[in-house]
């Protein structure tokens, strides 16, 4: 098992576009609603926060819309803003594949987080990810009715 990155992927019968419209919301989900309809910037910073979990702070670092997008977070430190050494790097990438897409995640990092956080944030993203996507999926799918 890679200790720096975890990648998974769901296939989604859907159309690239349709599929970035609701992972950019199902991405934002936990900013109370402030970010729906709001495309992602290169350099912009706002917080997610879980109730169970606490307020994450996520620095947005590029966007291709409607094929990649990646944010950078520390999601083993809430409330701390993501930096060297706390920090982990999100990319999604959308591909068309078989009348759907293809979305992919990879989240890397892990390795250079502090060694007493490095296997529970390991643990912990690799099954949020699993359920993230097919979480995902099944709303994309749902929409298109």
């Amino acid at each position: 098992m890679d200790i720096d990155r975890i990648e998974r992927d769901v296939l989604i019968a859907a159309p690239p576009e349709r599929v970035w419209t609701k992972l950019v919301e199902f991405a934002w989900a936990d900013t109370g609603g402030s970010r729906v309809g709001v495309e992602p910037r290169p350099g912009e910073r706002f917080v997610a926060e879980n109730p169970e979990h606490g307020k994450f702070p996520i620095v947005v670092e590029r966007v291709e819309r409607p094929r990649h997008l990646a944010y950078r977070w520390a999601s083993a430190f809430a409330g701390q803003e993501p930096a060297a050494g706390n920090s982990t790097l999100v990319e999604f990438t959308l591909i068309e594949e078989a009348g759907g897409t293809r979305l992919a995640v990879v989240e890397s990092g892990f390795a250079g987080l502090p060694a007493e956080s490095r296997r529970g944030a390991l643990d912990d993203n690799t099954r949020g990810w699993t359920e993230q996507l097919d979480a995902l999926r099944q709303r994309v799918e749902a929409a298109a009715g």
